[in-house]
């Protein structure tokens, strides 16, 4: 078994090898991220290989100062950011019939949800909600950094993320009701 020194040093040579290693040790956790901001499986496993060829292009860049996972990440990221350019750059983001606004947000916080719900609410906000959402509340990101890597206003996207917010507690409420009716009948 081949340690990451050594995997990175064969994918600097191009070799082969090195890179089916970097790739089957690293492509499930990637594909996880790739899968929050992409719609469904299918574009999350295009930024995937998109994200991938793009390591292995840069991978000379690399030059041992910080994690190689996180630097690794970072391209990933930046590669569903691209994506969502090139294919959403004129996609609406307001989607407000899908809120029901009252007075109290729904405390989502004491509820259990699998993986896979959550997933799917995140893949099911549009394209620009899932982008802030995702910059902002997982990668850590500061409104103003989102605002310069989208190219919007901080404003947009801190009302982004607000609406997004809304959508998926709403989303999250939903499912725990019909939790409660499959539970009571």
């Amino acid at each position: 078994m081949y340690n990451e020194k050594e995997i990175i040093e064969g994918c600097k040579k191009q070799n082969r090898k090195a890179q089916k290693m970097l790739y089957d040790r690293y492509a499930s956790k990637f594909l996880g991220i790739c899968m929050r901001y992409a719609k469904d499986k299918h574009e999350a496993e295009d930024i995937l290989q998109e994200g991938f060829l793009k390591i292995f292009e840069r991978i000379e860049q690399y030059n041992y100062f910080g994690a190689f996972e996180g630097w690794m990440r970072r391209i990933i990221v930046n590669t569903a950011i691209s994506n969502y350019r090139k294919n959403y750059k004129h996609y609406h983001h307001f989607d407000i019939n899908e809120i029901k606004e009252s007075e109290e947000d729904i405390n989502t916080e004491e509820l259990e949800f699998t993986l896979e719900e959550m997933l799917s609410v995140i893949q099911s906000l549009s394209p620009g909600y899932r982008m802030v959402f995702n910059l902002y509340a997982i990668e850590g990101y500061a409104h103003k950094e989102i605002a310069e890597m989208l190219n919007i206003d901080i404003a947009t996207s801190k009302s982004q993320y607000s609406r997004a917010r809304k959508i998926i507690q709403y989303r999250l409420s939903k499912i725990r009701s019909e939790r409660k009716c499959l539970t009571n009948t």
